[in-house]
């Protein structure tokens, strides 16, 4: 079991999400770094999709009542076990009473701490992460809270980690001929275009061009951006129509939303382009403030970062497993 010591706001259960359930208005929801949360349940010997805590406001702090495998992904920036400076994306052991905490990261937006039998909490519609909108899921369908106690799973095939434990490079440098830097402070976004860009005309080249804020009316649900809003070339009624994560719409004022994990299952506002999936992970880790620049994109580029990333995702799985393998055999 893990106790949380100290938390903010919007900190949460997540895990890959609940998709299948759009058409009775639930969306897929899930980590917004979905990413990192694949990574560390892998390190700690989990399936990809075992629940872990996702962390937005900091500091952040929680204490272990037993010997416990975990690791830290997501944010930049070190955790840390009581006082002791530990890397992320890394396999630690924490002992009964301990407490790891994780502070201010420099400059992304979301840590994500993987547990060994992962987080039990009820299953509900496949998943076990919090909707908010809803009040279900995760712990009890809210954000935690100081004082929460969490049960954790059983492990079925826990092994002595190496002393250093088992680290991984992180995806940003790992893959950094895949996802490119920020140009001048922007965040480059690969997105392809959408079926109403065409009502934008020279609108629509202004969306590509220019360089977008994310709102500080964001959230899970969306990232809403600052700039010089885009209009249509007439105003048209539109049937409501399904979205999912990643669809950009335009609203009448002009300024984009960018659909995110706790996406709305339908709207009505004009699509103009699309966030290719794995360049989801990046928008997650984006801070309110960040700019950003969304980049024109094909579907055999996103076919191509897909193929990447999951050479990168098996490489960790086998790495893993040479490890337990090695220490099966010398225990």
């Amino acid at each position: 079991m893990i106790e949380i010591v100290e938390t903010g706001p919007f900190n949460t259960v997540q895990d890959l999400g609940r998709p299948g359930y759009r058409d009775i208005g639930v969306s897929a929801g899930g980590a917004m770094d979905p990413f990192a949360v694949r990574i560390g349940n892998i390190l700690v010997g989990n399936d990809e999709d075992a629940a872990a805590i996702e962390v937005q406001t900091f500091p952040f702090k929680l204490r272990f009542d037993r010997h416990t495998v975990f690791a830290v992904t997501g944010a930049d920036g070190q955790p840390v076990l009581d006082g002791r400076e530990l890397l992320a994306w890394c396999t630690h052991v924490a002992e009964a009473g301990q407490v790891l905490e994780l502070k201010q990261p420099q400059t992304l937006a979301r840590a994500y701490i993987a547990v060994g039998g992962g987080l039990d909490v009820p299953v509900l519609m496949g998943s076990r992460s919090t909707a908010l909108r809803g009040g279900f899921g995760g712990n009890a369908g809210r954000p935690l809270i100081n004082g929460d106690r969490i049960e954790i799973g059983s492990t079925l095939d826990e092994l002595p980690l190496p002393v250093n434990g088992i680290a991984v490079v992180e995806p940003a440098v790992a893959l950094g001929d895949v996802f490119p830097a920020p140009i001048d402070g922007a965040l480059p976004v690969r997105a392809i275009a959408a079926g109403e860009q065409e009502l934008f005309v020279s609108d629509g080249e202004a969306f590509w061009s220019q360089v977008w804020r994310i709102s500080s009316r964001s959230d899970r649900t969306g990232y809403r951006l600052s700039g010089e809003p885009i209009k249509p070339t007439k105003t048209i009624e539109m049937r409501s129509h399904g979205v999912v994560p990643g669809v950009i719409q335009v609203p009448p004022g002009g300024e984009p939303i960018i659909q995110m994990s706790d996406a709305n299952t339908a709207g009505g506002y004009p699509k103009i382009a699309g966030v290719i999936e794995c360049d989801l992970w990046r928008l997650g880790q984006a801070r309110v403030g960040s700019r950003l620049r969304f980049v024109r994109s094909t579907h055999a580029e996103a076919r191509a970062v897909e193929q990447a990333v999951a050479r990168y995702v098996e490489d960790v799985q086998r790495t893993s497993q040479m490890v337990k393998r090695a220490l099966r055999a010398m225990a």
